[in-house]
């Protein structure tokens, strides 16, 4: 196959990875979002993982804003791709573009579809506190994430942070389009179910906020889900600590946002919650039980 890659974070950069590696295919172009400026005002601007990693592989790269436009509809459409895969590229697809291929586009979707479709699907799932998740391979349509399922796989979410189960399903999506590429007929496209469809929003920074009066298991589902970015944060003495990894406690009657002991347990609207990963702000990641040496937070503070 002749594929045109579309993809910009490092969840795409797994599967595009698997494609350069497979020797019976050609990536011939890859499009990935322009290049973004750096962590601080004024740095120069950043390619994405995909971007480095295709000019690593000396495949020509294209980073348009938008491909509404015809002149970037035409350049897409003459790459005369056989296919173009997509993963987490964060651009909408024309019908122009999503029909220019021989065989269309293909979709490496980190969800079981129709469950979480859209732009979060591995936070969002940790949240609603899902104990399976998976990955699909999708031929894509107009709708947002509504086109039919070619092959599919699972994996238990059982206690993984975004972050690790974003690599799981970057790599077992990978695996599943070397499948689907090699032997379009053999995996046929089935209708998604018109039941259980659900949204991933994109995650609002303004959701990383922990609020203490959830109950401590739904706090320790957002910590996970928001590890590594944005990181989940409480504030103490005006100062801002991100919580990367914690433990709901025993349950516990002090009021929401109150810390019960010297280990850093926070009461919350039901249960309690124990940090045991943080990093405040302009420092590294350290253990809750470090980071109290120097910056005590003593019982009975509220947050």
């Amino acid at each position: 196959m002749r594929i045109v890659f579309m993809g910009t974070p490092d969840f795409a950069r797994i599967v595009l990875d698997a494609l350069l590696l497979a020797p019976e295919h050609e990536v011939i172009a890859v499009y990935s979002q322009p290049p973004r400026p750096g962590g601080r005002r004024g740095r120069q601007a950043v390619p994405s993982p995909v971007h480095v990693r295709a000019e690593g592989s000396a495949v020509p790269v294209f980073t348009p804003a938008s491909l509404k436009g015809a002149e970037e509809q035409a350049a897409f459409a003459a790459l005369n791709a056989d296919v173009a895969v997509v993963a987490a590229y964060g651009l909408i697809l024309p019908r122009a573009v999503l029909d220019a291929p021989v065989h269309g586009c293909l979709n490496v979707h980190g969800s079981l579809l129709p469950r979480w479709r859209g732009a979060a699907p591995v936070q969002r799932a940790i949240m609603a506190g899902d104990s399976e998740t998976g990955v699909g391979i999708m031929q894509m349509e107009a709708g947002l994430d509504t086109g039919p399922v070619r092959l599919e796989g699972r994996t238990p979410v059982d206690g993984k942070t975004a972050g690790e189960l974003t690599v799981e399903l970057a790599a077992l999506g990978a695996e599943l389009m070397i499948a689907v590429l090699g032997d379009l007929a053999g995996h046929p496209p089935v209708p998604q179910p018109e039941d259980g469809v659900t949204y991933a929003a994109k995650i609002d920074k303004a959701e990383a906020r922990i609020d203490f009066a959830r109950p401590a298991v739904d706090v320790e589902r957002l910590v996970r889900a928001m590890n590594p970015a944005p990181g989940a944060w409480f504030e103490v003495a005006g100062e801002r600590v991100k919580v990367l990894a914690a433990a709901v406690s025993n349950p516990s009657h002090g009021t929401p946002g109150t810390i019960l002991d010297d280990a850093l347990t926070i009461a919350c609207g039901s249960g309690a919650i124990r940090p045991t990963l943080v990093q405040r702000a302009g420092r590294g990641v350290t253990s809750a039980e470090d980071m109290l040496r120097g910056f005590p937070v003593p019982a009975g503070t509220r947050l």
